[in-house]
């Protein structure tokens, strides 16, 4: 503030004064200054950023301003020190008119965080402008026939200013005939008349000229003169008179045109034209009144023609003056106070400013949104404003001053449930009935990243035939993202690991857009049964979220190894590409001579093998047959002369994969004599126990490898049957197999239902086997010892009826 020295008891009052007015403003949540109007441009005003506990080296960084309702040059803010100071002219009687307090308020708003504080700078009113008269001068006709004591009124000078500054004093140049009378009907508003001390006499003096002078009560004082011209007239000697000087009425701001006001009576003694009277406005009436009222003048009676607005003029003060018709007319005077009552004709007024918009989702608790200003035209309770907002919304309404409201966050947001809110702020004023205002806010909620990407299942099993195309498309992943935008933009990718000695990169991809998974080269049963991997799912947020989905690719077999022979075993009866064997014509029906051993490197029925003996084109019947699964070369019949003594036989070794696959073992039997077969007998015998363990060897091995195989498949489908009815088919491209009868024999027959149909790579369906075992029906051109052989065969196979009734590799 800035004071003015003046030293002694007076100036500790004043300075004791002001201390306690600062404590009660600051007590009150507003900071206030004051200043005198017309104050020299960069006159000090206050430490504005030092008072708002603002650092004066944050204010260019928080972007400080000073916004004002009125004219926004009139103070300024020094960015470099923090003070307020005069920018221009302030005239406090054009800003505030005569209104007893004048004050500039002010918003200061910063960011970062966005604050915002209110300042009042009262307008200081100094002695500027003197009392004014309406004219330099004022006639009077006052006839000389007037009593002694009579009042004659005259106008009154104004003075803009307000308080002591605008309380006026009058005096009266001296006079032998008038003296001056003040009557007061308030402080401020005075009637001014001149009384008649002499008896005039208008031939003695014909005119008078007195100076009245007005003077202010301001320091230093100021003052303002008018000249008196009185004419003194001969005759109608009667001026008009009111029933009262002062007229006092209330009229309620909705009161319609055409009402009548009042009807103001007066009277003349005169007779005659002397005693008619002629009503009008007093020539100091403003052009407003005029538009306002009208007076009728023959009767007196003001009624209402425009329309009263509280908020725009509280009160009118009309002077009406009453002359008669006489030569030359009288006149008076009376003032008539209308005092218009305030309705509850406005509705609150609600701005909404400096939206923060849009909201994280992650935003704190407390975080201001927007700023909520309320205003309302009328007085007292039709004035006071509350402001509501929409229920059951995250968010409220905290007042921060007078009429000031911040939209503030109330509890947590998701993006997810609810991304825009739709508020609706209501301000609602006393009156009755009450009148409202409302102003819809859109509050988006901004995305952050904060859901990871999601598989529809932890683990996904997939069934993929050997030897595919090199890019055989065999799965697609998806992965769900809930949030928006980058956020929810997946990306796929392999997680890189060792199989064997190679990097899974070379088995398998994964398109990182569409999660679509491809083999990369041809897979090989034989060489990899099961590869299982891991896909990751990751977004683009910030920073980024992922998951991982495990996938298990199992390999299905398929008869793609035909069957390899084993060589024969060193002696005697081996030879290159070829099994040769001596044998004794004495050797009985059922003996055996000789041991056919293939393996195949395919799995389950795939590499179960046959034995068939392939007769010569036009040759007899031979004396051999051979063992169907065990390739053991017997006879039949006891050995005659008549048999050729060199027996060259075919052995066609077959699998049992769709289509077959074979390969061919010659046998070369050489007869002899019963004289020679001793020694041969015995090295027959050892060899053909030899070979005998060996091929007991074979079978034990091959038996556990289709056990193995089989049970590893039987629990791979059951899981597969699980997971494939909780979760719905996952894409794939291998395409459905053709539905075949699998596997046949003298030992049993299985069947394939053909009316399924499965695909293995993709998975469209649960798989199924329809495989069904029967009782093996033999040939009636069989003999016994075949059919013991079937028998025996069928036994040693017994043990493995679940494993060749259920294999992995019988589906297609």
């Amino acid at each position: 503030m800035l004071f003015a020295g003046r030293g002694g008891k007076g100036a500790r009052r004043l300075l004791l004064s002001l201390l306690l007015l600062a404590a009660w403003e600051a007590g009150s949540g507003q900071i206030h200054y004051s200043v005198p109007e017309e104050a020299k441009h960069g006159t000090f005003v206050g430490r504005i950023a030092q008072d708002l506990g603002l650092e004066v080296a944050e204010l260019v960084p928080r972007l400080f301003r000073v916004v004002s309702k009125v004219r926004g040059d009139l103070l300024e803010v020094n960015l470099q020190n923090g003070i307020l100071f005069v920018n221009s002219r302030i005239d406090r009687e054009e800003l505030c008119g005569r209104s007893a307090e004048c004050s500039i308020h002010l918003e200061v708003i910063v960011d970062r965080p966005l604050q915002v504080f209110h300042v009042g700078v009262e307008v200081r009113d100094i002695n500027d402008n003197p009392p004014v008269f309406r004219a330099r001068e004022q006639r009077l006709f006052i006839p000389e026939s007037r009593l002694l004591d009579s009042r004659f009124p005259i106008e009154g000078a104004a003075d803009a200013d307000i308080g002591t500054n605008a309380l006026i004093t009058y005096t009266l140049s001296p006079s032998d005939y008038f003296s001056l009378d003040v009557q007061a009907s308030d402080e401020m508003s005075k009637s001014l008349s001149l009384e008649l001390r002499k008896s005039l006499d208008r031939e003695e003096t014909p005119e008078l000229q007195l100076l009245l002078t007005a003077t202010d009560g301001g320091k230093p004082v100021l003052e303002g003169t008018v000249q008196l011209l009185i004419t003194v007239l001969d005759v109608n000697d009667n001026a008009p008179l009111f029933a009262q000087a002062v007229y006092r009425i209330h009229l309620l701001e909705t009161t319609a045109n055409g009402t009548l006001v009042i009807t103001l009576n007066a009277s003349d003694a005169d007779e005659g034209v002397n005693g008619e009277i002629v009503f009008s406005f007093g020539s100091d009436v403003t052009l407003n009144i005029k538009k306002t009222f009208k007076i009728d003048s023959s009767l007196g009676e003001i009624r209402l023609i425009g329309g009263l607005d509280y908020e725009e003029t509280k009160s009118y003060e009309i002077q009406v003056k009453a002359v008669d018709k006489g030569s030359p007319p009288m006149s008076n005077h009376c003032k008539v106070l209308v005092k218009v009552l305030d309705v509850n004709d406005n509705a609150p007024e609600l701005v909404v400013t400096s939206l923060s918009l849009p909201v994280r989702e992650d935003s704190p608790l407390s975080t201001v949104i927007a700023f909520i200003s309320l205003s309302d035209r009328d007085s007292g309770v039709n004035g006071q404003v509350t402001c509501t907002l929409t229920p059951h919304v995250p968010f409220k309404l905290v007042s921060t001053f007078k009429n000031y409201y911040s939209l503030v966050v109330d509890s947590s947001l998701d993006r997810e449930k609810v991304s825009v809110y739709k508020l609706v702020v209501t301000a609602r004023d006393g009156g009755s009935p009450s009148l409202s205002t409302t102003a819809s806010v859109s509050v988006d909620v901004a995305d952050v990243n904060d859901n990871a990407p999601t598989f529809a299942q932890p683990e996904y099993t997939v069934f993929v035939k050997e030897n595919n195309p090199p890019g055989c498309h065999i799965f697609t992943v998806s992965a769900r993202d809930a949030d928006a935008q980058e956020n929810a933009l997946v990306s796929y990718s392999l997680v890189e690991r060792r199989v064997g000695e190679r990097a899974l990169s070379s088995y398998v991809s994964v398109h990182a857009e569409s999660g679509k998974v491809y083999a990369l080269q041809p897979l090989d049963h034989e060489e990899l049964e099961l590869l299982q991997f891991q896909v990751s799912a990751r977004d683009a947020g910030v920073p980024p979220l992922g998951s991982n989905v495990t996938l298990q690719v199992f390999v299905l077999d398929e008869n793609d190894n035909a069957p390899a022979l084993l060589p024969p075993p060193p002696g005697p009866g081996g030879g290159a590409g070829a099994v040769s064997q001596l044998v004794a014509r004495s050797v009985g029906a059922g003996h055996v001579v000789a041991k056919v051993r293939a393996v195949d490197a395919d799995s389950g029925y795939n590499a179960w093998l046959s034995y068939e003996l392939q007769a010569a084109a036009g040759a007899a019947r031979s004396p051999f047959r051979v063992g169907l699964y065990t390739g053991e070369i017997s006879t039949t019949r006891a050995l005659d002369e008549a048999d050729a003594p060199r027996q060259r036989l075919l052995v066609l070794v077959k699998d049992h994969g769709e289509p077959a696959l074979t390969a061919t073992a010659t046998v070369l039997l050489s007869l002899e004599d019963s004289g020679q077969a001793p020694k041969a007998s015995s090295r027959a015998s050892t060899g053909a126990a030899g070979a005998e363990a060996a091929v007991v060897d074979v079978n034990v091995y091959l038996i556990v490898a289709i056990c193995a195989v089989s049970s590893l498949f039987v629990l791979t489908l059951l899981l597969y049957t699980a997971l494939r009815c909780s979760a719905p088919p996952s894409e794939g491209s291998c395409g459905p197999g053709k539905p075949r009868l699998v596997c046949s024999s003298a030992v049993g027959s299985w069947s394939y239902s053909q009316q399924r149909r499965q695909r293995v790579c993709s998975g469209e369906g649960p798989p199924k086997t329809d495989l069904m075992a029967f009782s093996p029906s033999l040939s009636p051109g069989l003999n016994p010892s075949e059919g013991n052989e079937h028998a025996e065969a069928k036994s040693d196979l017994s043990g493995n009826v679940k494993a060749v009734t259920e294999p992995d590799y019988c589906l297609v």
